[in-house]
């Protein structure tokens, strides 16, 4: 029996990898006869249609994958407003380039950006900032105020692959972080791999949200079996001071996972209240683990309890009153629906179905509501404003439409192909919008202009504002975006100058008269200003084996009167925003180089340039 129950699993693995690389390379285009009728395209179009100074009304940030950055959409218009760079050297705006973003990018040039999450008060998007994460054990935070990134926290230790992050909490007291891949810690331990089942450990961390600035500290860490942690969503309402991820290779499994770590019917969602780890480290409970205290769940009771769910989770998803958990396994064709009220029934009473290193584990039946069937290959959920959930089926390339408390599936629409994340207006606050939904696809599947080999990622607009979904609009983005939220636009209120009398640099001048080189032994630093269509000075020399500490203010108070800094055969290029200060630090070689104006200014930009002279020793 035991070798047939095993022939049958890797049946059951076969045939869902068959179904998904069957769909991936026999789905034909849109046949002809499946096209839209000429109503529906009018109606498509002219709802996606934004006339030339009209505005969108939605921000979407979407990740960009192991690219690094964040890319901003309108919706419904689904165009590309901005591209802005976190964890990637971008020359466009200079980033990576000046001496703070260097800085804050330390020794890593890339980082793998998965799940964007917007700041909350009281569970709502509030405008204020952006969290993204990336796999090197990092979090950064952009400042919607300008839409640049100010911070980026960690690596953090003990974290390896921080795939489950950047989910923010109701009132963003924390931005969360979970390791993907469990290593033996701290970080640079070693343990055979034979002994990944007891000596290799997964973690779970709250990043600190200061509520004034944004700025990120380490909050706490939870020492977890050797599980790899996924997707994760806060808790709202009745569940705000939870936090739930879901996780897989709940089996400890090594070698090919695809195999080995499909073997169990079902995996785990982790159910953290951060409450109790925030006290917890407050006391100063646990061990010090590679330089931070690292909190045991054994020996902190109520911190951590798991909840089966289907095979090979990806997506946990809290409803927006905070009542109802949803858990996808990918290996099934259902969507689990967890009672919040049930769970902590089922912890008072201790209905535990047994533990995991000294977890308790919680009876699937004592807190399941319904096994929704929405399709094949259930990954994450999304909210309407009317009770209404939307989840992406992987397996299928759709998305399935169903009804909180009823759990009943009303409509699917097709995705080409194969759908990934979505994310719908507002989807993960606590009042969701409604309106429009996008599907994050992984796949094109040939619906535009051959570009080669690499194809770009599909991403549509669907209208679910009716009982029927309806597709809008096909829009193709750089690779490779995992998930997106969508906000609304007035909701944000940008800047579009730095106010002279907010930049509090200390080398910042405002006055042609105040530019200018000086020297402290080795050290030369060059005041610089940056203004329509000249630099000043537009010449300085230096000696060769010099520190130069070049400042530049761009003095325009005008909006989009943006400067560049060009300095060519040293791999440098600034863009400095209107008030705005950067530095960029060099060491002087021999010679002659011009630095020039990057970014278009004026009639005269060619003429906005300079030289660097460099007195040999």
């Amino acid at each position: 029996m035991r070798k047939r129950s095993k022939f049958l699993t890797w049946s059951a693995i076969a045939g869902l990898a068959l179904l998904a690389v069957l769909a991936t390379r026999c789905s034909p285009k849109q046949p002809q006869g499946d096209r839209p009728s000429a109503s529906d395209l009018a109606d498509a179009a002219k709802k996606t249609y934004v006339a030339p100074g009209d505005l969108d009304e939605y921000y979407m940030f979407s990740s960009g994958g192991h690219s690094g950055q964040v890319f901003v959409y309108g919706i419904p218009s689904m165009r590309h407003i901005s591209t802005i760079p976190v964890f990637t050297p971008y020359p466009g705006t200079g980033y990576g380039f000046d001496d703070d973003t260097k800085k804050m990018l330390g020794g890593l040039t890339w980082g793998d950006a998965h799940h964007p999450a917007l700041s909350e008060t009281k569970g709502e998007y509030d405008g204020r900032w952006l969290f993204i994460n990336e796999m090197n054990g990092r979090v950064a935070r952009i400042d919607l105020r300008d839409f640049k990134t100010k911070e980026i926290f960690g690596p953090a230790p003990n974290v390896s692959g921080n795939h489950g992050s950047s989910f923010v909490t109701e009132n963003s007291e924390y931005t969360m972080m979970a390791s993907r891949f469990s290593i033996p810690i701290p970080k640079g331990t070693y343990a055979p791999i034979d002994k990944y089942a007891s000596e290799y450990k997964g973690v779970l961390v709250g990043v600190k949200i200061d509520p004034k600035t944004g700025g990120m500290s380490m909050g706490f860490e939870i020492l977890a079996p050797p599980f790899d942690f996924d997707l994760g969503d806060a808790g709202k309402g009745p569940s705000a001071d939870w936090m739930f991820w879901t996780s897989y290779n709940t089996e400890r499994a090594t070698g090919q996972l695809e195999v080995t770590a499909s073997q169990k019917d079902r995996d785990y969602i982790a159910a953290v209240n951060w409450k109790v780890a925030e006290d917890a480290a407050a006391k100063g409970l646990g061990d010090m683990i590679g330089g931070v205290r690292v909190i045991d769940p054994k020996k902190v009771p109520g911190l951590i309890y798991l909840i089966p769910c289907g095979k090979s989770p990806h997506g946990v998803d809290v409803s927006p009153d905070g009542k109802w958990i949803i858990g996808s396994g990918k290996l099934q064709g259902v969507t689990t629906a967890f009672a919040f009220d049930k769970i902590q029934a089922a912890i008072a009473a201790k209905d535990f179905a047994g533990e995991e290193d000294g977890i308790p584990v919680l009876k699937y039946e004592s807190v399941k509501v319904a096994e929704v069937p929405v399709g094949l290959g259930p990954l994450h959920t999304q909210f309407g404003p009317d009770g209404f959930a939307y989840t992406s089926l992987f397996v299928d390339s759709a998305i399935a439409k169903w009804k909180l408390g009823t759990w009943e599936v009303v409509d699917t629409i097709p995705m080409s192909y194969s759908i990934g994340h979505l994310a719908a207006a507002e989807g993960d606050s606590a009042s969701p919008d409604g309106k429009y939904l996008v599907g994050l696809n992984k796949l094109s599947n040939g619906r535009h202009l051959s570009v080669g080999p690499s194809q770009p990622e599909s991403s549509q607009l669907v209208d679910i504002t009716g009982d029927k979904m309806k597709l809008l609009y096909d829009a193709f983005t750089e690779p490779e975006p995992h998930y997106a939220q969508i906000i609304k636009a007035d909701k944000l209120h940008p800047i579009e100058v730095y106010p002279k009398e907010e930049n509090h640099h200390p080398l910042a001048i405002w006055d042609i008269k105040d530019a200018g080189v000086t020297r402290n032994g080795n050290k030369v630093t060059v005041k610089m200003v940056a203004v329509r269509s000249s630099f000043s000075p537009s010449s300085f020399e230096v000696r060769e084996g010099d520190i130069v500490t070049v400042a530049i203010t761009n003095i325009e108070q005008a909006t989009d009167m943006l400067h560049g800094f060009g300095l060519l055969d040293y791999n440098l290029n600034l863009v400095i925003d209107p008030g705005e200060t950067k530095t960029v630090t060099f060491t002087a070689k021999k010679g002659v180089f011009p630095y020039y104006c990057t970014n278009f200014c004026s009639a005269l930009h060619q003429e906005m340039q300079g030289y660097l002279l460099v007195k040999p020793r």
